[in-house]
């Protein structure tokens, strides 16, 4: 059985098996001439294959059932996406599926209804707040907050013209991974105060309202303390036993351990999800599901993003890597759903500052060589740093200078060596303290190294906590986080010196930052036990 969007043909379309394959998809899904939402076997249904439920079709003269079918019962969860829902009933299997049946098309109740609001910071105050949120109404709504506070939303869109692809070099995101994003709401919250909480809602009389929710501001820069949740690779995964495109087996399990860490009392002040966001990759329906799965998350505490090769990587698009792995969509849905502070069209790099943390956010799928833009701003932004203000000082982007991954890559190279002959000596001249990553689908720790090779001393203090001292700055330590859902990666078998821990579990970074320490653990997202735990005690 099949949930489909509008279906152009159940013909076997064989061009689409390679741009499946292209985005990094190597899931067996219906080859169809259009993106299927949620697919599942009618085995199923274990009553199906017993036939206990069955339906009799023709009787003989005495009334015995001289004729009856078996009928299964599936349950798909679907998320309001505004256009109608079919179901299809095929055969053949997903190789050359023959169509049996098909519904009439089932709409949405509200398709205008105001759903998945996402927070983020609009600059360091903590006290400006910035709500997103989908319709399938252009009308401008409102956000309504604090004690009667309201702002009108500015609406914007995407259209399938600003996806990247052509006739020569086709893409699942102009063709038949396209789907209407309807419209992106985003209205300000002002006038906040900082590591506080506040109840609001968005929407409208005529669209309808949201729930009240309850969120948290983050700590204001340059104030005492800051917790923060770190983690890069998420995307999604069905809520039933649907197969579908790119699921990430791990995400579930991680965004329910992060909600129970914020919970009713909201422990967590920031979440930072550092590349490869939802990996839709040129399916666009995807954005839904995964806004959907991260809203109790997103609508409590600030939701701020990087960029990955999945959101933006396509062939002659501006990206460094030549890779299809956005799918087409080459950063546009993301740029449009994750507005983040100060940045510019196709120019996806901010700082903010929370607590005594400077966060320098940067596109390792941009140019980043010594004469871009993105490395011009990136050195004046640390060299701004004021330390007394904020003494530390972390970087996040989604490709790593150090990892210890092991196993097959369809990369040509692990480690770009361009990326870090540009970089690493920026962090280090700046004096950068942690550099967290994603991409490689692991955890991994290193000590304080530069160049390869380790500096200052590590031991533990007296509850067993590895402990980095040093009477100067000696070099930042490199943290990959990419265990958010996606499929674990191996390590390597001969690691490097500079390699002190590694882990391939899903989860996610706790960071506890105060003006004199900086605490990290490595959270298992199923066991929610502390796999990893180090800190960072401040230099003179």
């Amino acid at each position: 059985m099949l949930v489909k969007k509008r279906i152009r043909s159940l013909k076997n379309c064989p061009m689409n098996t390679f741009l499946y394959k292209e985005t990094g998809d190597l899931s067996d899904l219906p080859l169809l001439c259009h993106y299927p939402v949620r697919a599942q076997y009618v085995s199923n249904d274990p009553a199906y294959l017993g036939c206990k439920k069955k339906e009799c079709r023709k009787r003989d003269d005495k009334g015995a059932c001289k004729f009856y079918t078996c009928r299964p019962t599936l349950s798909f969860h679907v998320v309001n996406f505004r256009t109608p829902v079919e179901f299809v009933l095929f055969s053949k299997r997903f190789k050359s599926p023959k169509m049996l049946k098909r519904s009439d098309p089932v709409q949405f109740t509200n398709p205008d209804m105001p759903l998945h609001g996402r927070l983020s910071s609009i600059d360091s105050t903590g006290t400006s707040m910035r709500l997103s949120w989908v319709s399938g109404s252009k009308r401008p709504q409102r956000v309504v907050y604090g004690d009667g506070q309201s702002a009108t939303s500015v609406v914007s869109t995407f259209t399938r013209d600003e996806m990247c692809g052509s006739s020569k070099l086709p893409s699942p995101a102009m063709d038949f991974g396209w789907h209407d994003p309807g419209y992106i709401h985003t209205a300000p919250m002002i006038g906040l105060k900082p590591s506080s909480k506040f109840s609001y809602k968005y929407g409208s009389e005529l669209a309808g309202w949201s729930d009240e929710m309850e969120l948290k501001t983050p700590p204001a820069g340059g104030s005492a303390e800051l917790t923060c949740i770190i983690y890069g690779d998420m995307g999604k995964a069905p809520l039933d036993k649907s197969l579908e495109h790119y699921i990430q087996p791990g995400s579930l399990s991680v965004i329910n351990a992060i909600k129970e860490e914020i919970a009713d009392e909201i422990k967590i002040d920031s979440i930072f999800h550092i590349g490869d966001i939802s990996y839709a990759t040129g399916f666009l329906i995807e954005w839904d599901y995964f806004l959907k799965m991260i809203q109790p998350l997103a609508s409590r505490v600030s939701y701020m993003t990087a960029i990955g090769n999945h959101e933006r990587d396509f062939p002659m698009s501006g990206s460094i890597y030549p890779t299809m792995d956005s799918g087409g969509e080459c950063g546009v849905p993301y740029e449009a759903y994750f507005p983040m502070t100060n940045c510019k069209k196709d120019k996806p790099w901010y700082s903010i500052e929370q607590g005594p943390v400077h966060f320098t956010v940067i596109s390792t799928e941009h140019p980043f060589n010594f004469y871009s833009e993105q490395y011009k701003w990136m050195k004046k932004d640390l060299k701004s740093v004021n330390r007394s203000r904020t003494p530390w000082v972390i970087v996040a982007g989604h490709r790593p200078m150090y990892s210890s991954k092991g196993g097959k890559s369809i990369y040509p190279a692990l480690i770009d060596p361009s990326f870090v002959l540009a970089v690493e000596p920026v962090l280090m001249r700046s004096k950068v303290d942690i550099m967290f990553v994603g991409h490689h689908h692991n955890y991994e720790r290193t000590c304080a190294v530069y160049n390869g090779k380790c500096y200052g001393t590590i031991k533990k203090d007296k509850n067993g906590v590895e402990t980095y001292y040093g009477k100067k700055y000696t070099a930042p330590v490199h943290i990959i986080a990419g265990m958010a859902g996606f499929a674990l990666d191996p390590f390597t078998t001969s690691p490097k010196k500079w390699s002190l821990t590694r882990i391939s579990e899903f989860g996610y970074v706790k960071l506890h930052a105060t003006t004199k320490t900086i605490n990290v653990q490595f959270v298992n997202a199923k066991t929610k036990l502390v796999r990893d735990n180090f800190q960072i005690v401040k230099y003179n």
